[in-house]
Parts: structure tokens; sequence; C-alpha cells
């Protein structure tokens, strides 16, 4: 009886220890849902890391095609960073889907609309949208590593058999049996098959361990997607019915990969530490592996299309998320497909989505747009403004501005260019490179027109030579099927391409010895010029102000330098 007792008592203790767990576990993640909800429509706080950066990719490496944002223009507009200002998605999936929306123009509006269709859906049903954030939260993230990264190394593995696992847990059975015969015997020979299982199985751990995160997440995946299949939204029928009949495929996969996902998961109670042991000693997860494995490369192409369902919803919940936290400034585009020589651009109250007191401007031009104006004074931004939410437009149809109106455009800029110290080229060769590659895209006129950004065209040579070539460029361009937006510190540009681009600046205002920039974009050539004045606030030396000044006035009086 006091054995019995005994007993009892520690089978009350170890539930007792469950139970708390279990209620600690459920309160915490209701802590952390109920957080997610109230961060809807506000500033994303995560930061990232390069390696992180890097595994986001993964997804868009995969489905690389022609007409995506290239890698110049994409770091040109510091698109990471408008990517980390939109994504609040919880999943891997989210994470990698969105990333490859920003850098994958829409080919037709019809898919914008079916995007369109979710944001909505998700910004206007606060239910399904709490689902959705509650499903991508579950399904979270796969640690320091893209899913694609483990799937596209499956093959390294070979065909996994498992006999020998089978074998030696026989052996563990007839020890047990001679104990029967002999107990010494028995004894050594069990000991000598679980400490060959026990360091075989560490062994054999090491190598599939990194694909048991993988099979974990796809496990997560197929649950999460069997929630989804439940719902009954017509909204969604399109997606509820394609994950319904994935599952049902994958449903052996789910079966057998059980003991995988719960391997070293355990949260150190007792009945877990005795599940990890038994589950190492009979290679339980191991067997159960080769078989999940065997289902998995069965269906991969399923596996990816449930990633990209899961990614499209979670994105359009980033996108409501993302118009929400602009307020009221941003629309929804009007983009037309069948511009044909038409070129043009019309916003309203258009500014940049990364600025916190942007100041928004209006432009609406059917010819290229040649920027002046002084240094600091809005060039750059107004250009990379323009740029990204082009970008934006023809991703996730959502643009911070008032109004946004223009052909389905293929968007190239050179920008922010460096000298490349490992190939060997110049800051020139590279930038002559960079606009190379536009005048070729701007005479494919069998495909869509170019909307293109230049920022201080050839700066990297000599003043004759960087306007005589730059002006044959721009007009290249202008005559090409391409618009063209370029900043420019030459003046002279305003006059000779007069015919072929419309003028518009930025100016500054000095008050007090102090420059003001109201970055407001306004029509013409500029007029002013604050370089020297800026010597003068700094307390340069008065000759050489002076003198740079006066030199300054002769040769714009004159024409030459003396």
């Amino acid at each position: 009886m006091e054995a019995l007792i005994f007993i009892c008592l520690i089978l009350f203790f170890i539930v007792l220890i469950m139970w708390r767990e279990y209620v600690g576990n459920r309160q915490f993640i209701n802590r952390k849902l109920d957080q997610i909800y109230a961060d809807y429509g506000t500033l994303p706080k995560r930061s990232y890391g390069a390696e992180e950066l890097a595994r986001i990719s993964m997804y868009y490496q995969k489905h690389r095609t022609a007409d995506q944002i290239d890698d110049i223009t994409w770091n040109d507009l510091n698109m990471d960073a408008v990517y980390q200002r939109l994504n609040t998605c919880l999943s891997a999936a989210g994470d990698e889907y969105l990333y490859y929306r920003l850098r994958t123009p829409a080919k037709d509006e019809d898919e914008l609309l079916y995007l369109e269709k979710r944001i909505r859906f998700f910004m206007e049903q606060e239910d399904e949208r709490h689902r959705m954030q509650k499903i991508c939260f579950q399904l979270g993230r796969t640690g320091n590593h893209s899913i694609y990264e483990y799937l596209d190394h499956l093959d390294l593995l070979g065909e996994r058999k498992s006999g020998k696992y089978f074998f030696w847990d026989f052996l563990i059975l007839l020890s047990v049996g001679a104990m029967f015969l002999s107990l010494p015997v028995g004894i050594v020979c069990l000991f000598g098959v679980l400490c060959h299982n026990l360091i075989g199985y560490f062994k054999e751990f090491r190598q599939v361990e990194p694909y048991i995160t993988s099979f974990a997440y796809v496990r997560r995946l197929l649950l999460g997607t069997e929630e989804l299949g439940k719902a009954d939204t017509d909204e969604l029928a399109e997606e509820i019915t394609e994950v319904r009949e994935i599952d049902r495929k994958l449903r052996g996969f789910i079966k057998s990969s059980y003991l995988i996902a719960a391997a070293g998961q355990g949260n150190g109670n007792p009945l877990d530490v005795l599940i990890d042991y038994l589950r190492m000693l009979f290679y339980l997860d191991l067997i159960r592996f080769n078989k999940a494995l065997h289902d998995l490369r069965k269906y991969m192409g399923e596996v990816d299309r449930l990633i990209t369902v899961v990614g499209q919803l979670e994105c359009a919940v980033a996108v409501a998320s993302y118009r929400k936290s602009l307020g009221e400034s941003w629309c929804v585009p009007k983009l037309y497909d069948k511009a044909g020589t038409n070129l043009f651009l019309r916003v309203e109250g258009l500014y940049h989505p990364l600025l916190r007191e942007a100041v928004a401007n209006d432009l609406d031009t059917k010819k290229g747009v040649l920027l002046t104006g002084s240094n600091a004074s809005g060039k750059s931004t107004f250009l990379r403004a323009v740029a990204v939410n082009a970008l934006l437009a023809q991703t996730v149809y959502t643009c911070a501005a008032a109004n946004y109106e223009a052909p389905f455009y293929r968007i190239y800029s050179s920008m922010s260019l460096r000298d490349d110290l490992a190939g060997g080229d110049s800051y020139y060769m590279v930038e002559i490179k960079s606009i190379k590659r536009i005048l070729d895209q701007a005479r494919q006129k069998e495909a869509r027109p170019v909307l293109c950004f230049v920022d201080e065209v050839l700066r990297g040579t000599n003043t004759v030579e960087r306007i005589a070539a730059s002006t044959q460029i721009m007009k290249k361009l202008a005559s090409g099927y391409a618009l063209c937006f370029a900043a420019t510190h030459d003046i002279e540009l305003t006059k000779l391409l007069q015919q072929e681009y419309d003028n518009y600046h930025f100016e500054e205002r000095i008050e007090e010895n102090d420059i003001f920039f109201p970055y407001l974009l306004m029509e013409g050539p500029a007029s002013t010029r604050n370089a020297i004045a800026l010597l003068k606030m700094l307390q340069y030396d008065e000759s050489i102000t002076a003198e740079a000044e006066t030199m300054a006035e002769r040769f714009l009086r004159e024409g030459n330098w003396r």
C-alpha cells in the first residue's frame, strides 16, 4: 500500500508539472497573439541581420524570371529598407513571399486585382485576419536557414533504408529475452546494445538534423493549412480548395513526421525525458524520418505551392497593415496595360514611404523629367520617391500618394553606384555599364515601356565630355520606349534637352546665415546655387569664398574660366 501511494504521488506530481507547463504555454501564446493583433497597423519593430535578409530572399531565388527588379535597381532604391517597413509577417513563408512580391512587378492588372481582393478582405474582416495571423504565428520561421535550402538538398541524403534500425531494435528485445535465461548475460548484452544504439543514434542524427527542421516546418505548414481548409469563406474559396487537395496528398507525411517534429522539443518534464530516451534507443524518429523523406520527395511541387499560398495570404495581411500604418496618405494606383507610345506619369501628394515627415509633391508629365537644384535640396530623394512608388504600385498595389496614374512599366535605375574593386572597374566604367543596360531595355519596343531613374548622369568623368555624352544618352532615352527621370548639377543640360525633357527643380532659402530646404518641386530649371554659401556658413576663409564667387559669376556671364 505504501508503494502504491508513493507511485500515485509521483504520477500526481508529473501530471501537475505537465499541466502547469501546458497552462503557462497557453497563456504565453495568448499574450503573444494579443500583442500581434494590437500591433496591426503600426510600424514594424523587427530588426534584421545581413544573413537573415539573404535567407529571406530564397523564395525569390527559386522563382527567378527575366522581368523582375534587378540588383542595381533594388539596391539604388534601398528596397531592403522598404521591405522591412512593409514586413509584419510572422512566418518564413510570409517573409520570403513578400520579398519575392516586391521584386516581381505584376504582369497585368488581373494579378493585382486578385491581390487587392484579399487585402480588402483582411482589412475589413478582423476575425478572419486574426485567424490568418494565428496560423502564421504557429507556423513561425525556420531558424538560420530558409526552408528551400533544406528542400534543395534532400537528394544529397540518397536512398535511406531502415532495415539496420529494425535489426538493432530486435537485438534489444533479444537481450531482454536473454535475461530470463541468464540474468547477468542478458544485462551485459542489453547494456552493450543500448550503448551501441545511443552512440549510433547521435552519429546518424547529425546527418539528418538539418532536415528535421524543414520536416517540422512542412508539418506545421500542413497543420496550419488544414486549419485554413476548415474555413468556409467565399473570398478565399480558391485557396481553401487548393490547400485541401494538397493536404490530402500529404496526409501520409503528416503521420510519418510526428516523432520527427517532436525530436529535441521536450519541455524537460519527466515524461518528455523518458520519451526522448526511448526514441533515441529504438531509433524511432530516424525510422519515421526515412518514411517521411520518401513521402515528401513525391510531393515537392505541392510543398512549394503550399508555401506560395500561405505566403500570398500573409502578404495580403502585411499590405493591409501597411496601409493602415499610413493613415489616409495612400492610394490604390490606376495602372494602364495598353498605353502604347503614350508614356506619362501623374501623381498627387506623392512622398517617400521611409520618411517620417515627408513633403508631398505633385507631378503630371508626358515627357522625361530633368531635375536641377542645389546640394541637399531633395533631387535624389524625389527620384527615389517616384521610383519606389512606381514599384509599389505594380507589386503590392499601394502607393504613398494621394493619386498615382501610369502605364505598367519596366523599372530601372542608375543612382547609388560604386567602384567595383573586385572586378577592377572604375566608377566611370561601372556607371556607363549601368546606363547601357537601361539603353538596351529602352530599345525593346515589343516589351513594356521603361521607367528609368538616373542620378547625376556620368558624374565619373570630366565636365566637357560629361555634358556632351549625357546630352546624347538622354536624347536616346527620350527617343526610345522610355520615360526617364534624371537629376543633374549641369545646368547646361536644361537648355540642350529642353525639347525632350520637362525641367523641374528644387531650391533652398538662406536666411540669417542659415539654409532651409522646402523640398517642394518647382517648374523650370534651377536658378540658385548654394555650394559657396555653404562654405561661408562653415566659416571658410573669406578669401576662398569671395574669389570663388567672383569666378562663378564671371563664368556665368562670359562662358569661360580665367
